[in-house]
């Protein structure tokens, strides 16, 4: 296991591991001695030469065992100091175990060919045991348990391997297992020990988790000289203490690190609960979401740091109006809130006040920072009975509110709900209206004021979903928000281009095509156009494109690029909806535009400040070249007012609706 360099130093290590293996030396010593005394004087040799020379390995243990018990005892007497050294300490613990160990070794080496085979069963056992106790009493270093256990049980296991009595042998095997288990159960509890100092050193309870240790080395001991049922039982212990280090992970996993809230695992979980208690009792609770408008204008222009400043305190805020845990951060600038016991007008009236402390100004490294929120609310059981139901009908109500008012609340309804599913129905079938032959396109008359003809025709598109007539207003923004304007723009291109190309009658006819921000960033737009051009042999000069001054919103400068190759190719543009739009005068200025169309809101209406509107605009397309379209005609009086105005081309249902292809044919052919 790797430390935390930035939690535990390696002074805290060494002192940790002094500390695990001199305070635990008194007893391994005095069983050291114990043992190594039952060995030499319960096992007497017929010559007298072989006892002298085990109690002179005896008295060398007992000198060797005095000295370190006299040094445990010293540095016992040292902890009351807390400017000690554990670095000598750990060095003189060190030599006394490695003398210790050797004086083993020496023993069994040169003693085993004088041993039986009791005593030599007895000695493996005695060894083996030692050697357990020091694998998990020693496991703070690895160094020093390799080495004793390798010095207690390696030599003695080695003789009895080549000993000419073939009984011995699998003494030998056993010690060398013994030797192999101890040594990775010693690997396995130096990593729990060094476990053990990380949690000290982070959580402070080194108290509880030396006593853990302590009960988990007498469960090794144990183990280890006893059965294999004993050693399973620990495993089951560290496996506890493993799930719930997780459990406790798992905990931390269900809060939102910026804020502290619930996330959103711990939100739908907190939220499943209170759903059970609610429908016990009967009781009704509300889904409250809350999206942040204009947030990411802060994380845009000011960074992500004062972006995280804001949303911690608005977090701050809107806790005051919710109960423990009954509040979330559910991504980005988006919360959740959930109310016990609410009304729709309990809901409402919490929603409002959340609401209003969103909006008060927030002071971020020196900026002033003023924000609002759009709020969507889903009630319990009456708009859906589980979680994820009900956050998403407050989901939805909350897009729908930003779509007609940001910065409001809203109720989920019944007839949102059959909005909603009417808007997936005709997504779903949108996809398919190309491959269905559900589109056309319908084609509506320009005239030229001086001329009293026509000089170009605009496509527009129409959609027979079945028996019903979709309005453009209605299935073009559901195009845009699926995804599926490039495809249907692309069509309704082909398609207008291929029907020019048919119509003999004219060879001036300019057709006037409409294009999608989605369409004009598109990188496949212009290959689409040049082949369309090249399918047709038609004049370039007769297409005119027709965009919105919104299409600037996003992206201007790509944008801007796109406009300028499409004038390189000699296509004209149309500027649509003109006065309506944003930084009309600037575009003017950067992109040369051919025709500027007057919206139809500045021809109905016959107030005079729609005409001041009208000859401004009329002004500034005379100044840079442009010719000017009036949309919206429907009367005799609109047309020779807007003629009178001096604008140059009209269009409306004064001359003509929109018409299919052979309609318009016939039109023409009749009219002119």
């Amino acid at each position: 296991m790797k430390l935390d360099e930035h939690a535990v130093s390696a002074e805290d290590v060494k002192r940790d591991t002094v500390g695990m293996l001199v305070g635990n030396s008194f007893v391994g010593l005095i069983m050291t001695l114990l043992a190594f005394s039952g060995l030499v004087f319960f096992f007497d040799n017929q010559f007298e030469q072989v006892n002298t020379l085990k109690r002179q390995f005896w008295l060398a243990m007992v000198v060797v065992c005095s000295l370190r018990f006299t040094d445990s005892l010293y540095w016992k007497y040292s902890l009351s100091h807390t400017t000690y050294n554990p670095s000598p300490v750990f060095i003189r613990f060190s030599l006394g175990l490695y003398v210790t160990g050797t004086i083993w070794a020496l023993y069994a080496i040169t003693l085993h060919p004088t041993m039986g085979t009791v005593e030599l069963a007895a000695s493996m056992v005695v060894l083996a045991a030692m050697s357990g106790g020091a694998g998990t009493v020693l496991s703070p270093s690895i160094v020093l348990v390799s080495f004793y256990s390798t010095a207690l049980l390696v030599p003695m296991s080695i003789c009895a391997l080549i000993d000419d009595n073939k009984q011995f042998f699998i003494l030998g095997v056993l010690g060398f297992v013994f030797w192999a288990g101890i040594f990775i159960s010693a690997f396995r509890y130096n990593r729990f020990f060094l476990q053990t100092v990380q949690i000290k050193a982070n959580y402070s309870i080194l108290r509880e988790k030396m006593e853990h240790e302590r009960i988990a080395t007498e469960k090794v001991n144990r183990l280890l000289v006893e059965t294999n049922e004993k050693l399973d039982a620990s495993n089951a212990n560290l496996e506890n203490e493993v799930k719930k280090r997780t459990a406790d992970i798992f905990r931390l996993s269900n809060r939102d690190a910026l804020t502290n809230l619930l996330n959103r695992n711990g939100f739908l979980e907190h939220l499943n609960s209170l759903l059970d208690a609610s429908n016990a009792i009967h009781n009704s609770l509300a889904i409250v979401f809350i999206d942040l408008d204009g947030f990411k204008q802060v994380n845009d222009s000011l960074g992500h740091k004062v972006g995280d400043i804001v949303l911690a305190e608005i977090a701050a805020r809107l806790q005051k109006y919710s109960e423990k845990n009954h509040l979330a951060r559910w991504g980005g600038d988006e919360f959740l809130a959930v109310i016990p016991y609410a009304t729709v007008d309990t809901a409402k009236a919490v929603a409002h006040a959340m609401r209003s402390s969103v909006t008060v100004p927030i002071i971020a490294s020196d900026n002033q920072i003023t924000l609002d929120a759009t709020i969507g609310i889903a009630m319990y059981p009456e708009h859906g009975e589980t979680a994820v139901d009900l956050i998403q009908q407050a989901d939805l109500t909350m897009y729908d509110q930003k779509r007609k008012q940001r910065g409001s609340v809203g109720v989920f309804s019944g007839a949102l709900h059959e909005e909603i599913k009417r808007e997936q129905h005709l997504c779903e079938r949108l996809r398919s209206a190309i491959s269905n032959g559900e589109l056309t396109v319908y084609y509506q008359p320009i005239i030229d004021v001086k001329s009293d003809k026509v000089a170009s025709v605009e496509a527009l598109l129409r959609w027979q979903c079945d028996d019903e007539s979709v309005s453009p207003v209605i299935f073009i923004p559901l195009a845009e928000k699926s995804g599926l304007m490039p495809e249907i723009g692309a069509w309704v291109l082909n398609r207008a281009l291929i029907d020019l190309s048919h119509w003999h009658f004219t060879s001036h006819l300019r057709l006037s095509v409409n294009v999608s921000i989605a369409q004009l960033i598109d990188d496949n737009f212009l290959k689409i156009l040049d082949s369309a051009l090249e399918g047709c042999q038609l004049d370039v000069r007769r297409l005119c494109l027709e965009i919105t001054e919104s299409v600037f919103a996003n992206n201007a400068e790509l944008v801007t690029n796109r406009l300028i190759q499409l004038k390189d190719r000699n296509i004209k543009v149309s500027i649509d909806d003109f006065g309506t739009g944003y930084s009309s005068l600037h575009r003017l200025q950067s992109v040369p535009f051919d025709f500027i169309k007057i919206d139809r809101s500045f021809v109905q209406n016959t107030s005079e400040e729609s005409d001041t509107i009208i000859r401004a605009t009329l002004l500034m397309a005379r100044e840079f070249g442009c010719k000017t379209i009036a949309e919206g005609i429907e009367t005799e009086a609109q047309r020779e007012h807007l003629a009178a105005l001096g604008t140059d081309y009209l269009q409306g249902f004064y001359y003509a609706k929109p018409m299919s292809a052979s309609n318009f044919i016939t039109w023409y052919n009749e009219n002119y």
